[in-house]
């Protein structure tokens, strides 16, 4: 209790930079309030010039839309489960899982979507296991099944959530330390609210949790073993991607130097529209320029207006193009960035070859999510002693239109009469579950069941 105020080291030294990254991923108002922390200021910059450069500042969020791309055509097929057993009540339970995984209606493609936007912008997300708090020991399954203590859910977590931990030789957690904060009322008549802050403790067999209210001292407010205690494991489980693969990594530094040379050239393009007079004149000049006076001027006076040439503002603007462009390469989208993506003619190989770079970087984040989605099922499957058999598939092709061709290749399978049963049900249940990608997981479930005893049958 003494340290659950503590913050592991490497927590520390990213704190600021998971910051940075989080507001150039959402950008609007969120960067714009935090403009001060990014935008560069000059050498003795008055603090009023500063100061209006910030009240018009604005952004270009390239990376934020790089990432909601990804995310999105990531899941544009949802993942599939295959559920292999003869436990009707297990089955039904990851089937309910899969429409709500999270007991507020976010069904699992969702909730790992959101979780994929969090990976990509900070490195890493957390998912954790959790049950229901049983009011009572139950006395059998059947009773613990009725009052919904082994009903399973997912609890989503960002990288800055998770701020200390400790991990054994393998790589897994011995124990983490979890920080949510949240602002609260004790009833609508209280004048102010009050900050919460929760620290959540976790080993490989009991939880604590540590509260502490904006004035009070910490205490704790709940203790005892979780769900996954017979397993002898912490129940976070994190999804990461490779430095490689970290998309925010690889272009927050060229955003914000774009950030910074973009609002230079506005403002100096705003500036410039505000020509200066100029007065060439031996005597004193003591009269007011304006759009409402007039000026007089002697024999060998002249008058007239300063005007910067452009060549600099000529060299920012293609500085600014190369900078966009930067930032489509090194996020493998070579194809949609900038000058390339319409001026530069390609061929339809390179075009195609361009376009594959970014299709093995979806399959790898692909990958990722099949992984931690097979992780987090197989663990609650363990925990509830179900006896099923869990897999997951899919978030391997991304184009919509392309099963024409799925249902050719598995024509010319089917035709060359492989003598295997199971080869032709694992055929004819993929073929339904990607065609109906998109119902819920309860039919997929029925559909396979009914292709499982047809075939017996037949």
């Amino acid at each position: 209790m003494r340290n659950i105020e503590q913050e592991h080291p490497d927590y520390v030294a990213r704190r600021s930079m998971w910051r940075m990254y989080r507001d150039l991923y959402a950008g609007g108002e969120q960067l714009k309030s935090n403009a001060h922390e990014y935008l560069n200021r000059r050498v003795k910059e008055p603090n009023e010039v500063y100061g209006e450069r910030l009240s018009k500042v604005f952004y270009e969020n390239y990376a934020g839309s790089i990432i909601d791309w990804y995310s999105s055509t990531l899941f544009r097929r949802e993942p599939v489960l295959h559920i292999e057993g003869r436990n009707d009540y297990g089955r039904r339970f990851f089937n309910a899982l899969a429409d709500d995984c999270d007991l507020k209606g976010s069904n699992l493609t969702d909730f790992y979507r959101k979780q994929v936007v969090e990976m990509l912008v900070c490195g890493s997300s957390y998912i954790l296991v959790d049950f229901p708090a049983p009011r009572k020991a139950a006395v059998n399954r059947a009773e613990e099944e009725a009052s919904g203590a082994s009903r399973a859910y997912l609890v989503p977590y960002s990288a800055q959530e998770v701020v200390n931990w400790s991990r054994d030789e393998q790589g897994n957690f011995d124990w983490v330390v979890i920080r949510t904060e949240s602002r609260r009322k004790e009833s609508p008549e209280a004048s102010d609210w009050t900050v919460e802050t929760r620290w959540s403790y976790y080993d490989r067999e009991t939880f604590r949790v540590f509260r502490k209210i904006e004035g009070r001292e910490i205490e704790q407010v709940r203790a005892g073993r979780h769900g996954l205690a017979k397993l002898h494991r912490v129940p976070l489980f994190e999804m990461n991607v490779s430095e490689g693969l970290w998309l925010m990594n690889k272009a927050g530094l060229l955003q914000l130097e774009h950030f910074n040379k973009s609002n230079a050239l506005g403002w100096a393009l705003s500036m410039g529209l505000f020509a200066m007079p100029v007065i060439y004149s031996e005597r004193d000049w003591a009269q007011v320029a304006g759009e409402s006076y007039y000026i007089q001027l002697g024999p060998n006076d002249k008058f007239g207006w300063t005007e910067p040439e452009g060549h600099v503002y000529q060299i920012a603007s293609e500085n600014l193009s190369r900078l966009q462009e930067e930032i489509y390469r090194v996020c493998y989208l070579m194809t949609q960035g900038g000058r390339n993506s319409t001026q530069t003619p390609q061929s339809g190989l390179s075009k195609l070859r361009d376009y594959a770079i970014t299709q093995e970087v979806l399959r790898a984040y692909g990958d990722t999510v099949k992984d931690s989605i097979k992780r987090v099922l197989r663990a609650i499957e363990a925990a509830r002693e179900d006896g099923l058999s869990i897999d997951v598939s899919g978030l391997d092709e991304f184009d919509i239109t392309d099963f024409s061709s799925d249902l050719e290749d598995a024509k010319t399978l089917l035709s060359m009469d492989i003598p295997s049963p199971t080869f032709r049900k694992q055929v004819y249940k993929r073929l339904a579950q990607k065609y109906l990608c998109d119902v819920r997981q309860e039919l997929k479930d029925q559909i396979a069941l009914e292709i499982d005893k047809g075939l017996e049958g037949a």
